[in-house]
């Protein structure tokens, strides 16, 4: 795919270049994600039969006779299972980063150099996502509105601490005022990706769903729960991450100009191999009528009299 022009996109042409994106690279994403996520949703797996030890009957429905001692290990099961879901979708979106930011650039992405790119920040990719995710829960606990507009003023917040090294609150700052301006087309982009995104997730965890019904054993749920984990965030988290950086992309188009030679540079695409699409001149204006008087008032941007002209040369 050519490197997109440097102008700004609509919310429709922000979801289709990530649509191409996606299709268009998809075995290097899913790769990606299947690196980081498979792993991480085997743990869960196991944490999860571990902590729903004797709360299911046969068939997968929940016994309604459960002891009060098994709510503590419940929780923590649950608990556990949040935050390594948090974690691993967050290091799969921005180990997509770079290879979808490669892509948009119109080069060929990687995913040795971008596991490489992500395992670099990832400590600041963690504290960024922890910010995020708790003071926007935090206030959505307590005004709903307030958690969704932090939310989404926020929602660009890892793709400027990968490209432009603004960590912690500066990142969230950095985002706020990417979209500062843009709230409602970013929440737009935002609801529209997300829901694009979620509904093929959701098709897969009920394909999935209906089989933990049918499993006789605990391996065969597990299995059942890895599997269906794995792939749901297979086919979900590329698309977040390619829809997310090409927002940001537009973002910074829109205020301020960005040179995608420079955004080459900083994610470390080799100068030169990535075909840079430069908008063309502005074409000329009329010539500049010439006169003591001007033609009309006010006179045409450049006009001068006749007399100074002369003075001048």
């Amino acid at each position: 795919m050519a490197a997109p022009e440097l102008r700004a996109l609509s919310i429709g042409e922000v979801l289709d270049a990530a649509i191409k994106i996606y299709f268009k690279h998809a075995r290097t994403l899913f790769l990606l994600v299947l690196l980081i996520v498979a792993p991480t949703q085997v743990l869960i797996s196991l944490i999860d039969l571990s902590a729903a030890e004797g709360i299911y009957s046969t068939g997968g429905e929940i016994d309604p006779a459960i002891d009060a001692e098994d709510i503590p290990r419940i929780a923590a099961g649950l608990i556990v299972i949040v935050l390594l879901t948090l974690l691993s979708a967050t290091l799969a979106t921005g180990a997509c980063f770079k290879a979808i930011v490669d892509a948009y650039l119109g080069g060929q992405p990687s995913w040795r150099e971008s596991l490489a790119f992500v395992a670099r920040r990832l400590h600041s990719l963690v504290w960024v996502s922890i910010l995020v995710y708790v003071l926007a829960v935090l206030a959505m606990l307590a005004l709903i509105l307030p958690g969704i507009w932090l939310f989404v003023a926020w929602s660009v917040a890892v793709p400027a601490l990968l490209t432009e090294d603004v960590r912690g609150r500066r990142a969230l700052g950095r985002s706020f005022r990417l979209v500062r301006g843009r709230w409602w087309p970013t929440f737009g982009i935002v609801v529209l990706g997300t829901l694009l995104s979620s509904i093929v997730a959701g098709v897969i965890g009920g394909l999935t769903g209906a089989l933990t019904f049918a499993a006789d054993s605990d391996a065969a749920l597990f299995l059942v729960n890895t599997l269906g984990g794995t792939l749901g965030s297979l086919v979900s988290t590329p698309f977040t991450a390619a829809f997310i950086t090409v927002l940001y992309v537009d973002l910074r188009v829109r205020k301020e100009g960005l040179d995608l030679q420079l955004l080459a540079q900083r994610v470390g695409s080799v100068p030169g191999d990535v075909p840079i699409a430069v908008p063309s001149p502005p074409p000329a204006g009329p010539p500049v009528p010439e006169g003591e008087q001007p033609p009309f008032w006010p006179p045409p941007p450049g006009w001068t009299p006749q007399s100074d002209r002369s003075t001048d040369e």
